[in-house]
């Protein structure tokens, strides 16, 4: 899905930095936890920066993109294999140890049949007992909540000495079950602003519990938290909440765990 910041990598990791790989440390730590994985794709893989990590760890990885700016950026600075794809859809023709799906990815699927088919995809890129780590936006978050969309927030970053400066709108639209954002990108020189308009899928816990169950997998952990983008990070030792939905769900991150049956 082409954006600004998709077609513009050294803009998305100014926009997103993680100086620290908490969110390779974190998928990283999840694994171990559930027996490890070495064979590894991942979905909707950016900038290649998470990939890349994990090969430093060991893995074996695969990168799965549809943009061709992420796809040469990672290609050119970071270990591992990167191919161009679109996650709703893909046929590798082989499998993993486990995938992952992490910075809400899985919520490009807006509709059922493609969540159905990207569920599906995975299983069948998975040997028996593989693993499906996904991290993601909760939809349960915006019961009664409006944290996050009660005012336009203004962020700049700074690339190559020109300044970017997004606004950013999100609002709910119930009818379709989407977050969608709107935002305004303005620099320097450019002329007329540049508008776009994105969206992800808002899924409930025991909604993806039901399409998980219905791919093929048995649902291991579904939290949300501890996480790569909460208050409480994922450490190495911190045990999953058990019973899966524990914690009570009131975090806006949803973090899924699930094993493909054999």
């Amino acid at each position: 899905m082409s954006n600004f910041l998709t077609d513009n990598p050294a803009a998305y990791e100014r926009q997103f930095p993680d100086p620290e790989h908490v969110a390779a440390r974190w998928a990283h730590a999840v694994l171990d936890e559930f027996g490890g994985a070495h064979r590894v794709l991942d979905l909707g893989c950016g900038t290649g920066r998470d990939a890349g990590h994990l090969s430093t760890l060991g893995h074996e990885v695969v990168g799965l993109d549809s943009s061709q700016a992420m796809l040469a950026h990672a290609s050119a600075r970071y270990a591992g294999e990167f191919i161009a794809g679109d996650l709703r859809d893909f046929a590798l023709g082989r499998r993993f140890d486990a995938i992952l799906c992490l910075d809400s990815a899985l919520l490009y699927c807006h509709t059922n049949a493609e969540l159905e088919s990207c569920l599906t995809r995975c299983r069948e890129h998975l040997v028996p007992g593989g693993l499906l780590v996904a991290e993601m936006r909760s939809g349960a978050f915006f019961l009664g909540n409006t944290e996050l969309l009660d005012e336009v927030r203004t962020r700049t970053v700074t690339v190559d000495g020109t300044p970017y400066t997004s606004n950013t709108h999100l609002f709910l639209d119930r009818a379709e079950q989407l977050l969608r954002r709107h935002r305004v990108w303005e620099w320097p020189g450019q002329g007329e602003p540049l508008a776009q308009d994105s969206a992800w899928r808002l899924l409930f816990p025991q909604e993806l519990r039901a399409f998980c169950d219905h791919a093929g997998f048995d649902v291991l952990a579904l939290f949300d938290t501890p996480g790569p983008r909460t208050d409480d990070p994922w450490r190495t030792g911190t045990p999953v909440p058990d019973p899966p939905l524990s914690t009570g769900m009131t975090g806006d991150r949803l973090h899924l765990v699930a094993r493909a049956r054999s």
